[in-house]
């Protein structure tokens, strides 16, 4: 709303600061005036406006290029329209480097000051609109867990983002390799600009060019129109080569050459087109056994492992467990209604012995399904079995004594205090501090009769 939007006019010329205050007033916006250089910075520093109206040659020491430069360092978000009635044109130069929006000559017109309002208006909400989904986004691909592993992880993601380093990201399937990538484009100066993303393993090898590079009309049968490759859609930002271990020696052959010279040639055209593309690359294989196998091209793996990063498992880093479902556990509750689930001790114990090759996909499949299957708010040790966490070999024998014994303990223990209070569920469960659904499930699953 244009109620919302503050204007400061700056000159020392009395008639312009009316008839300029006036006509923006009767557009709808908040406008207050200064006469002079030192009265303009003292309003900008007092009334954080949006746009300033500010006039080149004034009276005193700070004249509109010096106010301009000072204003510029504590207030990188105000927009400056320069006004000056004998400008030239090194003037006009010399204000936009320094940060102006742009320079109008005096005298003014009306109808163009309200255009460049409104151009800088639209450029505001639009770059305030991108602000806020980027930090949605941020928020969206947050890594989860503050486990050591994870914590190194976030560190090396935040030292590199913001550099035009190339990534290779290694760890096995389900890790969250594709996760790490965008956090580093996220996070980085390229954030505005495309983030690309490549199934190298799923591109045969005879399309892998035209995928990647795009291909011009009449290339080859079927070539009815031109295409833009992935490449292309990429420019500026950056491009996720994902599987680049399962790429054949040919396709990386062809990827090798674009990664030293950025730049290619469409399939089919005679035009270089140079690009500016930032390349993280993952794999769930052992590169450097593949080169010794003669299967992956080392020249290659030396161009993309300048910081080699490593997704660690899951079964690693089993103290984020509890942070992963939770997270996974809030998107389910506000994407599909369901109530937020409450884990028993031994529904953890459990959750932590599983192997989870499958990591952190696998994790999100399973409460997913958890959150499906379970009618109430408390997981058991049953609840996993229904929702087919079957590999529950916790370990070692020792654990597993431990465990039997514990739950003979809490199984006397309850029996105890339900008798006391006369089978009454609810008294008991107020006594013990337990809720009353939940006390409920654990006399079913140890097979009491209350």
């Amino acid at each position: 709303m244009k109620s919302n939007v503050k204007i400061l006019v700056v000159d020392d010329e009395t008639p312009i600061r009316d008839v300029l205050s006036a006509s923006l007033r009767d557009e709808g916006y908040q406008v207050t005036v200064a006469a002079d250089g030192a009265a303009g910075i003292a309003a900008i520093n007092e009334t954080r406006p949006n746009i300033v109206l500010l006039d080149i040659w004034m009276p005193g020491e700070l004249d509109g290029l010096e106010v301009l430069r000072r204003a510029k360092q504590n207030n990188p978000g105000v927009q400056f329209i320069m006004m000056s009635g004998h400008g030239t044109i090194e003037t006009a130069v010399k204000a936009t480097k320094l940060g102006a929006w742009d320079f109008v000559e005096k005298p003014l017109s009306i109808d163009k000051i309200s255009i460049l309002i409104s151009n800088i208006l639209s450029f505001q909400t639009e770059r305030d609109d991108k602000i806020a989904l980027l930090n949605k986004l941020r928020k969206n691909i947050a890594m989860i867990g503050e486990s050591g592993s994870m914590k190194d992880l976030k560190q090396i993601i935040a030292r590199v983002a913001p550099s035009q380093s190339w990534v290779l990201i290694t760890g096995e399937n389900g890790t969250g390799k594709e996760l790490v990538a965008q956090n580093i484009h996220y996070l980085s100066p390229r954030a505005s600009r495309p983030f690309v993303d490549v199934n190298c393993a799923a591109i045969p090898a005879e399309l892998i060019e035209s995928e990647l590079f795009g291909y011009e009309k009449g290339a080859f049968t079927g070539a009815d129109k031109a295409k833009k490759g992935k490449f292309d859609f990429a420019n500026g930002g950056s491009i996720f080569l994902d599987e680049i271990g399962d790429m054949s020696l040919e396709a990386q052959a062809k990827i090798l050459r674009i990664l030293q010279e950025k730049k290619f040639q469409r399939v089919g055209g005679v035009e270089t087109i140079e690009v500016d593309v930032r390349v993280i690359a993952a794999t769930n294989k052992n590169l450097e056994e593949a080169i010794k196998r003669g299967t992956f091209r080392e020249d290659l793996y030396h161009r993309l492992n300048v910081i080699p990063i490593r997704v660690a498992p899951l079964r690693d880093r089993v103290e984020d467990l509890p942070a992963i479902v939770a997270h996974f556990g809030e998107q389910f509750s506000r994407e599909s209604g369901y109530n937020r689930k409450i884990f028993s001790d031994q529904a953890w114990e459990r959750m932590r012995a599983h192997q989870w090759s499958g990591n952190v996909r696998e994790l999100r499949n399973f409460v997913e399904r958890l959150y499906i299957l379970t009618p109430g708010d408390f997981v058991d040790v049953h609840d996993l079995k229904v929702a087919g966490l079957n590999d529950l070999a916790a370990g070692s024998s020792t654990e597993s004594s431990f465990r039997r014994a514990r739950a003979e303990f809490e199984k006397d223990f309850l029996l105890q205090k339900i008798s006391e209070y006369g089978g009454n569920i609810s008294k008991t469960a107020e006594a013990i501090g337990l809720e009353r659904s939940y006390l409920h499930r654990k006399i079913k699953s140890y097979g009491i009769e209350a």
